[in-house]
């Protein structure tokens, strides 16, 4: 693992401790990587939701369509 030294702010860094003391963190870098890892999805989710935005329309989601869904649900869940 790699290591990589940060500057805070003295109220950032007492951020950070208290972080690390109330949700059960061991260390301040857990809750550095547990941002960064949820920075990391978020980037992910964004670049899927701009994928999908951007890929053509293939049908229509009416009523039908849901219902057609549901169907399928059951089927699936009664095998």
């Amino acid at each position: 693992m790699s290591t990589m030294n940060i500057s805070l702010p003295e109220t950032m860094k007492a951020f950070v401790d208290e972080q690390v003391e109330t949700r059960g963190y061991g260390t301040s870098s857990e809750y550095v990587r547990e941002l960064i890892r949820k920075d990391q999805d978020t980037e992910q989710m964004r670049a899927l939701l701009l994928k999908g935005a951007r890929s053509p329309v293939v049908g229509m989601m009416d009523d039908a369509w849901f219902d057609s869904l549901r169907q399928r649900s059951r089927e699936r869940g009664a095998e």
